[in-house]
């Protein structure tokens, strides 16, 4: 069989390191109003680790939280409300957190399938490191043996998306205790390193194989950029 060529066609990956919430949320719909605009020719993913930040979701009924607004700032946690998809959930320090800004126009305009292939591209990296990442039906997002990995909430706007993933690496799974994540009763969450007590996993690795999946899954290749 032939080797798949690479496409032509770029996807703009931008690691932006530790960053506040609120300073990538203004960037990320900054970015994706210049990709409605045309202003910015590729699609692109964003990479960021925040500080302890709480996000609350469009689904009312899923955004489960206990405890109160002060109770968080008492432990450094912020505390936002968004318009992505989905109820509460957690970023922090060791989670993998991905913004693609993706114009659905230039590859299927169709949002459960790039819910799909979203949930596609962190299954295959989860396979790179020996961990079987499998979807759980009629929610979103990324589950291994029962547990929930990664997480997953999205908004569009003419075609374009933004918000996206958030996929724990070495998280502390602590912080997830104040809150029904998704809005999933029952729901255990579970991080890289807790799959993996055999050998470390590296943060970094992580996120580079991540922006191949997600490239790869939109038939684009990846491109390590500065700005956007």
């Amino acid at each position: 069989m032939a080797h798949h060529a690479m496409a032509d066609r770029q996807l703009h990956v931008l690691n932006l390191g530790v960053r506040p919430y609120a300073e990538v949320l203004a960037f990320q719909r900054d970015v994706a109003q210049r990709r409605i605009t045309g202003d910015v020719a590729n699609d692109v993913l964003i990479l960021v680790e925040h500080p302890p930040v709480v996000t609350l979701g469009r689904r009312k009924e899923d955004n489960k939280l206990p405890v109160s607004e002060a109770f968080l700032r008492a432990r450094g946690i912020e505390l936002f409300e968004v318009e992505r998809g989905g109820g509460v959930t957690f970023h922090g320090p060791g989670q993998l957190v991905g913004y693609p800004i993706i114009d659905l126009q230039q590859h299927k305009q169709d949002l459960h399938w790039y819910l799909r292939q979203i949930e596609e591209s962190l299954i295959r990296t989860l396979a790179g490191y020996d961990i079987p990442g499998e979807r759980s039906t009629g929610f979103t997002g990324v589950w291994t043996g029962g547990r929930k990995i990664a997480s997953i909430g999205v908004h569009a706007r003419a075609w374009v998306t933004w918000h996206g993933f958030a996929l724990n690496v070495t998280t502390d799974l602590r912080y997830f205790d104040v809150m029904t994540p998704c809005g999933i009763d029952g729901v255990v969450m579970t991080s890289m390193a807790n799959e993996m007590t055999s050998r470390p996993v590296a943060y970094d690795d992580v996120a580079r194989a991540a922006a191949e999946h997600v490239a790869a899954v939109f038939d684009l290749r990846p491109v390590v950029v500065d700005t956007v």
